[in-house]
C-alpha cells in the first residue's frame, strides 16, 4: 500500500479513556474483559491512532491469554519492538512504527508450527477493519491474504 501512516493527533483526541491509557501511557487492559480476545471474525487490525495495518485474523489463535494473540504481524515494517524492563522483569514491548502507539508485548510461548512467538494486543490499540470493508476502507491489498481461506471452505 502507498499510504503514508501517521500518528493523527485528532484521532488521539478522540480515543477512549482506556484507548489513550493503553496507546499512550502503555497501560494494559483487563483479560478477557476488552473487544477482541475471543472474535473469530475475518479482517484485519490497524492502529487506531494511525492506521497502519498491524495485525490479520488468519493470524490470530486463542491463546488462553485473555487478550488478542497473533503469531505474526501483518507488515514488520510497522511494528517496533523495544525492551521493556518494567514490573521487575524484561519483556519486549509491541508499539507501532508511524502511530507509535504502545500495542502490548511480545513472548516466545506461541505456536510452534507457526515460528513460536506471540504478540500479545491490547485491543483497545486496534480498530478492526471486517474482511468485507477492505476495500472500502483502503485496505484492498490485504484481502489476498484471505483468498486461500475462502477456496478451501
Amino acid at each position: 500500500m502507498t499510504q503514508e501512516y501517521r500518528k493523527d493527533q485528532d484521532a488521539v483526541t478522540r480515543l477512549t479513556p482506556r484507548q489513550y491509557e493503553v496507546t499512550q501511557e502503555a497501560a494494559t487492559e483487563p483479560a478477557f474483559r476488552n473487544e477482541f480476545w475471543d472474535s473469530k471474525d475475518a479482517g484485519v487490525y490497524v492502529d487506531i491512532v494511525s492506521g497502519e495495518p498491524l495485525f490479520a485474523s488468519v493470524n490470530k489463535y486463542d491463546s488462553r491469554s485473555g487478550w488478542p494473540s497473533f503469531t505474526v504481524p501483518i507488515d514488520p515494517a510497522n511494528i517496533v519492538e523495544k525492551k521493556d524492563r518494567s514490573w521487575g522483569m524484561t519483556r519486549i514491548e509491541v508499539r507501532s512504527k508511524h502511530g507509535d502507539s504502545h500495542l502490548g508485548h511480545l513472548f516466545d510461548d506461541g505456536p510452534a508450527e507457526a515460528g513460536g512467538m506471540r504478540y500479545c494486543i491490547n485491543s483497545a490499540a486496534l480498530r478492526f477493519i471486517p474482511l468485507a470493508d477492505l476495500e472500502t476502507e483502503g485496505y484492498g491489498d490485504y484481502r489476498q491474504l484471505f483468498e486461500t481461506q475462502e477456496t478451501t471452505r
